[in-house]
């Protein structure tokens, strides 16, 4: 039967791997992810599941071990923050290109120099072109059924791309909430083996990963392409069968408090929670849009969820260097390009720095401001100590 409990997101991760009987796992540790696999090490060494454990001596190694595990049709896990994200940079093309489904959480956290260890997305930013399909959850709940519906999505065959389900490190990773945890035969329907039409197999011996020369390099990104755009709508599926069988349920994106908005906020994570609290202390017909699905980019539902917006401000915790606005904030700006909608740009909680309600009233004043017709800054950092430039 599903139970509910007190946990942290690192816990709640951990029991949805349990959940979905995974085979491998590869275990590296690193601030703030490595509550992950300590806690998933502890299921196995109290025989809660049974499954391969490789400790490994990298995040780099990480990767190519699900790498090969994913290959025999093995279902397979790791985890992983900022630093390790970016020593897999590499294998993280492999694994997509292989077409693997392999589920990875990243525990959002700041790239370095000066070393960091709190919480931005610059990591996963980063890596939004790699061929892995990206969830941005708000919840530890939602980091819970994220992951298994990760596992639906990846090995749907109409996908086969890996799956990376990024959570704000601290912020969620070490954050205690109520969390229900689903009955494991509900899993188990909900999620079928894992069926790898390419796996490798002694009895029918092949090559993965070779050289692709020019005659076919082409062709294998165009798949991947292809891949991409059917797992927007095996998303979907997944998440609306998930709401069936569990009752909940999150969508690609959510729209909150939306209704004849014409000034919306647009977000990734656990600010949303942050935002909500502040819309509704004011009081505000200000709307929420909070993206669930960045790689695939949602745009056809992104620009129903804007059809009536005049004036968006995206609040993120990323920055495109020598570029000067966020990545969510240029993304918006193509798929809106021909509408008459004003988009700002709100750059917060870099290295961990506190987004607070003020931070997001000035984030609406702004807007507010630009839809009167006032001159505002298109992009604004918040909570910048200026004096220290």
């Amino acid at each position: 039967m599903p139970h509910r409990d007190v946990m942290h997101g690192s816990r709640a991760v951990a029991e949805a791997v349990k959940l979905c009987d995974v085979k491998v796992i590869a275990a590296y540790p690193i601030t703030p992810q490595t509550h992950i696999v300590e806690d998933i090490a502890e299921m196995l060494a109290n025989g809660e599941f049974d499954a391969e454990y490789i400790m490994v001596e990298s995040e780099h190694s990480a990767m190519s071990a699900c790498i090969g595990a994913s290959a025999t049709g093995a279902r397979t896990f790791t985890a992983t923050a900022s630093q390790g994200l970016a020593l897999m940079h590499e294998v993280l093309w492999i694994a997509s290109g292989m077409r693997l489904p392999i589920v990875m959480v990243n525990a959002n956290r700041a790239l370095s120099a000066p070393i960091n260890i709190w919480n931005d997305q610059s990591d996963s930013i980063a890596e939004r072109d790699s061929g892995w399909v990206q969830l941005y959850v708000e919840t530890c709940q939602e980091a819970l059924d994220s992951v298994i519906q990760a596992y639906r999505i990846a090995e749907h065959q109409d996908v086969l791309l890996p799956v990376m389900v990024c959570m704000d490190g601290f912020v969620l990773t070490h954050t205690v909430e109520p969390v229900e945890v689903p009955d494991k035969e509900q899993v188990r329907r909900y999620l079928p083996e894992l069926r790898l039409p390419h796996a490798l197999d002694p009895e029918h011996p092949v090559t993965m990963g070779s050289l692709g020369d020019p005659n076919y390099y082409m062709e294998c990104r165009k798949q991947q392409e292809i891949a991409m755009e059917h797992a927007l709508r095996v998303a979907e599926e997944a998440d609306e069968e998930f709401r069936r069988v569990f009752g909940r349920g999150y969508g690609i994106l959510e729209e909150y408090n939306m209704q004849d908005a014409e000034v919306v906020l647009v977000t990734m994570g656990s600010v949303a929670g942050t935002i909500k609290e502040t819309i509704d202390m004011l009081g505000s017909d200000v709307g929420l849009l909070r993206l669930r699905m960045f790689r695939p980019f949602p745009k056809e539902a992104v620009r129903r969820a804007l059809r009536n917006a005049k004036v968006v401000n995206v609040i993120e915790k990323d920055v495109s260097m020598g570029f000067g606005e966020g990545a969510l904030m240029t993304e918006l700006k193509s798929v809106l390009y021909g509408s008459d909608i004003r988009i700002l740009g709100t750059v917060a909680g870099l290295g961990g720095r506190d987004i607070t309600t003020e931070h997001v009233r000035q984030a609406i004043e702004r807007a507010e401001r630009a839809l009167r017709g006032e001159r505002v800054e298109e992009v604004a950092w918040a909570g910048l100590k200026e004096e220290a430039l």
